[in-house]
Parts: C-alpha cells; structure tokens; sequence
C-alpha cells in the first residue's frame, strides 16, 4: 500500500515537472527526480510484497492510514528539498504536511519567488489531502485486489459515513468525479473573473480541498480591488464546507434533503449570523489607524467605511476561519478584542461532517448540545429513556459517548500541545494560537503566527511538533493515537 501511494504521489510529481520544463525552470530537474525517485521506490515495495496476502482488516486500515499520510508526506517534502528552494527539510516537511493536512500554514516569506512548478505541487498537496488520499486510492484498490472499507471508515471525517452507492469503491469514485467537476467549474469562474488560468487552477485545488496555499503573498487580500475573484472563492469555501453526500444530493436536484439536514441548518444560519456581527463591528468600531500596510499582506488597501466591503471581509473571513480554508483578505485580528475572540472560539467549530474542513465538526456540537440539555431532563426523570434526536432519528449512546470522548481528547490535545509550544520559549497567545490553529486545520493563527505572518517564526522543535498535531487533527485524533495504545498491539 505504501508502494501504491508513492507511485501516485510520483506521478502528480511528474505533472508539477512538466509544468516547471514548459516555463523553463531550473526547478524541473529537481522535481523530475523527486518524482521518478517516489515511482521507484514505490515500485520496488511493491514488487517486493506482491507474495504476501492483500487483507487489510480494522486493525491494517488504520496503520495504513496514519502511515500513508506520513510516507506521502515524506515522499512529498522531495521537490522542495531537492531543488533547494526550501533548504531545511524541517521546512520542507512542514509544508508538506500543512498541504497533505489542507492546514495551509506555511514558512515561506516570498511564495511569489518560487517556480512555478512548485507552486503547482504546493496547491497538489492540498488537492490530494482534501478528500484523503486514502478515499482516492480505494476507488483503484481493486485493481490491487484489496477491498477498501476499513480504509474508508478508518479515513472519512466526522462520527458517520454516508454511502451513495453500496460499493465503497463507487462512492469514491462518485465523490472524486464531484470534487473533480466543482474544482474545474471554480477554475473557470475565476478566469473569467480576472484570474489568470494558473492562479485560477491554483486557487481552485486550495478552495475546494478547504487547504488555503495561495500562489500570492498577499493571499487572496491581492484581489481586494476585485470583489467578483473574492465571492466567487466564498461560494465554493461554503460548498467545500457542507457534507459531499449531501451536495452530491443536490447536484442531483435534490434540494430537500440539504434542507431536512439539521447540520446544514445549523451551518447556513451560523455563518449568517456571524457574518452579521462581523459586519457590525468592522463597519462601526475596526480602528483604521491599525489597518496593517505590509505589501505582503495587502496589496490593495480595503475600505473599512463602506458596508459592502466590511460585509465582503467578514463573509470571507467567517468562511475561511470555520471551514478552516485559511484563505486571508485581511487581517481579522486587529478588527476588535471581541471579534479576536470570537474568531478564535470558530477554530474549533470546523464545517460539516464528511467535507473537507478540519476542526470539530457542527454535528458533534449539536449531539453534544442537545446531549447537555437533555441532561436536564433525565435529572428531573430518572427513570425515563431520552435519547438524543439528530435528523428525527435517535441517536445511539455509543455514538454520543464517542462524540464526548472525542471533544474531551481534543481539548485534553489542544491544551497539553499549547503548553509544548510554550515550554519551547513561545509566548502565551502565540502558543494557543499554534495549537488551535494546527490542531483544527486552520492555518493563520495569533501573536506571532497572525494573518500578516506565518510559521518560519517557530523553532524546528516547533514546526515538528506542529505537523505532529496537523496529523491528528486532520485523522481526528482517534486514527492516529489509537496506534500509541498497548490494545491497539494486543492479539485478542
């Protein structure tokens, strides 16, 4: 499986290479090799292996999974080591893994100044990450002749796995022809609304994989004079944030459904609601005379006086922080005390269950909300049976158990990760930032780690220990920590 999944990262290698030699980079030799070199040892490990038995029950899917994103990861940090255009492989693997992970922090200062066949691979990463790399691979799996449903449970996000199709293998293949479709469509939306087709096809792979790498420094604060490039990149956050099932259901005209989703619901009116406080503020109290004039970061001045413009930046970044794209059209840190808060609560909100969002996800919230107030309920009866409702239907107590267990864990992970940060000499905000942002997928964070800088602050200890928790949050803790438990190892 490993051999496999370096054979596929070899080959979109191959496609950055290509782009690099029609642009004639002196970048193109380095990812070439990079490439080849992937396909190669892939190639040898699976040959090597071709007499053992191809069974991979829970226990396999699992280690393949938390494996798969590590040797992917490794395999992915070539092309920026080997063309020295990120010399330290700490670095290299940082970027990597914030693409595999569609965290989208990174520790490049000048992203402008790479080839733009890396920046092809820095957007690729994202892409591949964005509905698993293990999702994409079952839909080939029988050719291996391996079935691919403890991968999929093992992979997929959020406590339940919706199928379109009873085959595993077809509901990948139907999820990737729709994640396919939605980044061609955003792609030519933006080049017809000023992008040039590179930026469009770059921006289009970290849009719908929610990742955020963006082929300007400014990120997408560079088109802050082009409000049509900005919304365009706000509907597909959105749709990138909402359950695939469920907007596979609609493409297919199946607008009820979206509409009996109680996690739908709650995210549409979520947004709204913060997006409307955003507004609010920014409108009447963002403080102007702290507007950051970095070029880095703003490349066309925003207009905090007029109410389109504020309730653009605060849609944007509503979307980009709960649906943890990362996406930046402004610094949201210096708008208010209040809204620097709030924005920080959002990171562990994240989008639906199965998108590609990071982060907690809204239908634990809900069960455990609604498991809260029940509470209440069961205090005053006892004896009565109240199950927790999600959709009209019960919802089983294993499941509330594993969804309180889980937010436990996440925040147990989240502050235990904050004090490694600060035992590393970081400062108290920056830490926290650190951890929430790396932990949920987000990107930009706080302090130091801001909107208007990014991650070449950390120490190397630092960076490792981020993409440590990049992992696990991108695997939902329990995929990755599972392995570290004495069980995990016992034969029962």
């Amino acid at each position: 499986m490993m051999g496999f999944l370096l054979i596929f990262n070899g080959g979109f290698m191959l496609i950055s290479a290509l782009v690099s030699f029609v642009n004639h980079e002196a970048a193109t030799r380095g990812i070439l090799i990079s490439g080849l070199l992937s396909i190669a040892i892939g190639g040898i490990s699976q040959f090597a292996t071709k007499g053992f038995k191809k069974e991979i029950k829970k226990r396999e899917g699992y280690l393949v999974v938390a494996l798969g994103w590590i040797v992917m990861s490794f395999s992915g940090a070539l092309p920026y080591y080997i063309t020295e255009n990120i010399p330290s492989f700490t670095d290299a693997f940082f970027e990597t893994m914030s693409g595999y992970t569609t965290t989208g922090a990174s520790i490049l200062n000048d992203i402008e100044s790479l080839p733009k066949g890396l920046l092809l691979w820095r957007s690729t990463t994202h892409w591949i990450g964005g509905m698993g790399i293990i999702v994409m691979a079952i839909a080939i799996l029988p050719l291996l002749g391996i079935g691919g449903m403890q991968m999929f449970a093992a992979e997929a996000p959020g406590p339940s796995t919706d199928k379109l199709h009873p085959r595993i293998t077809d509901t990948a293949k139907r999820l990737w022809v729709l994640y396919f479709s939605l980044t061609l469509i955003e792609t030519f939306l933006l080049k017809l609304a000023g992008m040039n087709f590179f930026d469009a096809i770059n921006h289009a792979m970290s849009t719908l994989s929610t990742g955020g790498f963006s082929t300007k420094n400014a990120s997408i604060a560079y088109w802050n004079d082009q409000p049509l490039i900005q919304y365009i990149i706000i509907v597909f956050m959105f749709i990138a944030g909402t359950n695939f099932v469920l907007s596979y259901y609609i493409a297919k005209g199946k607008f009820k459904k979206a509409f009996q989703d109680e996690e739908f619901k709650v995210y549409l009116i979520g947004v709204f609601m913060l997006t409307a406080i955003s507004t609010y503020v920014i409108y009447n109290f963002a403080n102007v005379s702290k507007l950051p004039t970095d070029i880095q970061l703003i490349a066309h001045p925003m207009i905090y006086g007029e109410l389109e413009s504020s309730f653009r930046h605060a849609l944007f970044q509503v979307l980009a922080v709960i649906t943890t794209t990362g996406f930046v059209s402004a610094d949201f840190t210096i708008w208010s005390p209040f809204l620097t808060v709030m924005f920080f609560v959002m990171m562990f909100s994240g989008a639906s269950a199965g998108s590609t969002a990071g982060g907690v996800k809204i239908v634990r919230h809900i069960i455990m909300i609604k498991n809260g107030f029940l509470e209440f309920k069961r205090t005053i009866h006892p004896n009565a049976i109240i199950p927790v409702r999600y959709n009209d239907k019960p919802v089983t107590r294993g499941i509330v158990f594993n969804i309180m267990a889980f937010f436990i864990l996440y925040l147990v992970v989240f502050v235990f990760g904050s004090l490694v940060f600060s035992a590393m000499g970081i400062d108290f905000i920056t830490s926290l930032g650190a951890a929430a942002s790396s932990l949920g997928n987000v990107g930009p964070a706080f302090g130091d780690l801001s909107p208007v800088n990014n991650y070449d602050s950390l120490p190397p200890a630092g960076k490792w220990w981020s993409s440590f928790l990049m992992l696990l949050g991108r695997l939902e803790l329990f995929t990755v920590l599972i392995i570290f438990t004495p069980a995990f190892w016992k034969n029962i």
